[in-house]
């Protein structure tokens, strides 16, 4: 991938062009940031640009024959370790054995988020959460004990590090402070706050910062050919995620299937049919943990969004014009007597289902205090 093919961010290509033309690259770099701000293509782009032949003062040349191993993520100093799921098949599973499935997703786009790569990769009826295993770090020793193949540099790049169980990441520990000949980290986290501290204070950080919405809209026009009011509005709705615009655009089932369930929560909320919220408890609970934690982010933003619509300033209400049609009639419900409160207990549901609590507990629950707190603001 070339700089010029990841999005904007024109201030940070810069910064790490200069970072290399005068050699002062640290042999581990975290790109931090927002999700869906591009750290992944361009720490992918950054990775072509240190094992470039020919590369110029801005972009790699795109021509030599590592530009075009790198093209299509075959470059044999070119790593990845990602989260992957642990099946009945595969006890100690690893990202090569995911290896071709996450090529053709990054190939395909490389602005997507956890859950999309976990659907991927997850068999029907799995609802297991992704992580980065301790058997990945046998296999990191491996790849790095070598020398490099063809490329100046051996790269590798460790995308959602916080995903490492406590082992594996005592283990890269290890890598980091004493790194092999030419070898580049580079981390790529959302939630660099969940990694160990250890690790933290051994990267150089280059935080990434938000897509502007100009940078979205033109982003979405030129991918999908729409109008430029159509890339607007879902470039406001974003609020600086391309990867949450481009659902927008595509109107994706999840968004759809997420709108639909928080409205059914809300009605049987409100209608106080406790019958009926455990017909919604059960059916949800079937879903992946991470569809389940995604619902609950979608949920907060929702109330966030409501909240918002009672002062009447449509400039800073980032929703679709069919969540702001449903939301006029909603939105009165959540005032201030409420919005915290609500926003809270969802964000702690989101907390317990990460830490493995039981889906159906911890969402009857949530279902219980929401009755509550919707009679406590009427």
């Amino acid at each position: 991938m070339l700089f010029k093919q990841v999005v904007g961010q024109e201030d940070i290509k810069s910064r790490l062009v200069r970072m290399v033309n005068d050699n002062r690259v640290s042999h581990a770099l975290l790109f931090t940031g927002p999700e869906g701000n591009g750290k992944l293509a361009m720490a992918i782009a950054f990775a072509q640009y240190l094992n470039c032949l020919n590369p110029n003062e801005s972009d790699s040349c795109g021509e030599c024959t590592s530009c075009k191993k790198y093209a299509k993520l075959v470059h044999p100093d070119l790593h990845f370790v990602f989260p992957v799921i642990k099946s009945n098949t595969t006890s100690s599973p690893v990202s090569d054995n995911f290896i071709s499935e996450w090529r053709a997703l990054v190939n395909e786009t490389p602005y997507f988020s956890l859950t999309t790569w976990l659907g991927q990769i997850r068999k029907e009826g799995d609802n297991k959460q992704g992580a980065i295993f301790t058997s990945e770090s046998s296999e990191i020793i491996k790849k790095l004990s070598l020398k490099t193949f063809e490329g100046k540099h051996k790269v590798m790049i460790i995308w959602m590090p916080e995903k490492m169980n406590e082992s594996t990441a005592n283990k890269l520990l290890k890598i980091l402070e004493e790194p092999s000949q030419s070898t580049v980290f580079i981390l790529v986290s959302n939630n660099p706050d969940e990694m160990i501290s250890t690790i933290l204070s051994r990267t150089q950080q280059l935080k990434i910062p938000a897509y502007s919405q100009k940078e979205i809209e033109g982003h979405l026009i030129e991918r999908f050919n729409i109008s430029g009011d159509e890339a607007e509005g879902a470039a406001k709705v974003a609020n600086g995620n391309l990867i949450f615009g481009e659902e927008q655009v595509r109107m994706s089932e999840e968004n759809e299937f997420f709108f639909d369930r928080f409205i059914q929560m809300m009605r049987h909320s409100y209608a106080r049919k406790v019958g009926d919220l455990l017909k919604w408890v059960e059916e949800m609970s079937r879903h992946p943990r991470e569809m389940q934690r995604n619902f609950l982010n979608y949920a907060i933003n929702m109330i966030r969004e409501n909240y918002i619509m009672n002062f009447k300033q449509g400039d800073i209400v980032y929703l679709t014009p069919k969540q702001m049609e449903w939301s006029k009639k909603f939105s009165p419900f959540i005032n201030d007597k409420n919005a915290m409160t609500i926003a809270g207990d969802f964000a702690l549901a989101d907390s317990h289902i990460g830490q493995n609590g039981n889906s159906k507990v911890v969402l009857f629950d949530l279902g219980l205090k929401l009755i509550i707190s919707i009679k406590e603001g009427n």
